[in-house]
């Protein structure tokens, strides 16, 4: 069954990613259809932070083109997206993860990005709940949070978008087709819908990487910043075996969302109560005050992991007419407006805004088989 060409470009996926693709396109005047399954995805699963990251020159590179893209567009979100510029307080425990620290610092300063090393007792008057003997931290003034449900939400409501709670069962080009048996068709096909992409291209290197996540009951002005531990950046982040790491943040109800933990090989979307344990131990050795608050709800989600940790954002060069927006982990909110801008810039052949030589798709899926 055939309903021929509905739109300029689809999009599938409607989490934060898709959402904003959609909304980029749009915005540029084209129809865009927006095919969602209605499963449960890592947008709605996230703690939606808005961080600053420098792994690699990549990831800094994407992370703070989006954060100020992020501040940009931060006057027009509605108050459900519960946007804060609140900033991140990377936690020393120690002199050597301090030493990390100063290193992170000099990196984020040339760079022009707003960020003050702080010691140990000033860092405790900032956030009297932290644990006594920390060495001190490393404050990122411009990162922030937002709720990423309503965010797309809001984004899948620009004009000249459209919905449709479909499943896609086959892409093929600018071509897709639906679980009903319709095929539908369009000038360009964005992937954009997490860790599903695997079942659509099996090619993709995308691994689901599973983590917990808790939120608190409401109490107001207990933490002010974003706390992460700078144990993240080895313990949790590159980390292949399961790990976890201190990640406090306050949400503007008043409420703590605590975690962070990180699991390969593994899709049993089941909270496991082992490492939902250690994920609070480990946040509590931080903020010991954590262990007297009521938490009301736990879960899981999972984020779509790429084998260098950098999304795929362009065109498929194997499926002309299909464009990937996938593969971000832990990120994809950060980094939602600047994929959307690289992946716009490149369908309209224009120069993008930041070089898109690093998350092209044919470093993992060769070069184009078309002209």
């Amino acid at each position: 069954m055939i309903e021929g060409r509905v739109a300029d470009v689809i999009v599938i996926g409607a989490g934060i990613i898709g959402a904003a693709c959609a909304q980029a396109l749009a915005r540029r005047g084209l129809q865009v259809l927006v095919l969602d399954a209605g499963l449960h995805n890592a947008t709605a699963a996230g703690m939606g932070h808005l961080l600053v990251l420098d792994d690699n020159p990549a990831e800094l590179a994407l992370s703070d083109y989006s954060l100020q893209r992020w501040r940009e567009l931060g006057p027009d979100l509605p108050n459900g997206c519960a946007y804060r510029n609140n900033g991140t307080l990377w936690l020393a425990a120690n002199a050597e993860e301090m030493a990390v620290a100063h290193s992170k610092f000099l990196n984020l300063q040339a760079q022009g990005i707003a960020c003050e090393l702080i010691g140990a007792s000033a860092m405790r008057q900032r956030e009297p709940e932290l644990a006594e003997g920390l060495e001190g931290g490393l404050l990122i003034k411009g990162d922030g949070i937002l709720y990423a449900p309503a965010t797309a939400n809001w984004m899948l409501e620009t004009p000249n978008i459209r919905q449709r709670r479909a499943r896609v069962a086959e892409v093929d080009g600018h071509r897709v087709r639906l679980d009903d048996g319709h095929w539908l068709s369009a000038d360009a096909v964005v992937l954009a819908n997490g860790t599903q992409a695997n079942q659509l291209c099996p090619e993709l290197p995308i691994e689901p990487k599973k983590g917990h996540l808790l939120i608190t009951d409401r109490y107001p002005a207990t933490v002010t910043h974003t706390l992460v531990e700078l144990g993240y950046v080895t313990s949790a982040h590159n980390a292949k075996g399961p790990s976890v790491a201190c990640n406090i943040q306050p949400r503007p109800t008043g409420q703590l969302f605590i975690g962070a933990s990180r699991q390969f090989g593994t899709t049993d979307p089941q909270v496991e109560g082992w490492m939902l344990a250690k994920m609070l131990k480990r946040a509590a050795g931080y903020m010991p005050g954590l262990a007297q608050l009521n938490g009301i709800r736990a879960w899981t989600g999972f984020r779509a992991a790429s084998p260098d940790g950098l999304p795929l954002v362009g065109q498929h060069p194997q499926r002309q007419g299909l464009w990937l927006a996938v593969g971000h982990e832990g990120l994809g909110v950060t980094t939602a407006p600047g994929t959307a801008d690289l992946l716009v810039a490149q369908l309209f052949n224009e120069t993008p805004p930041l070089a898109a030589q690093p998350y092209l798709p044919q470093r993992f899926l060769g070069e184009p088989a078309y002209a």
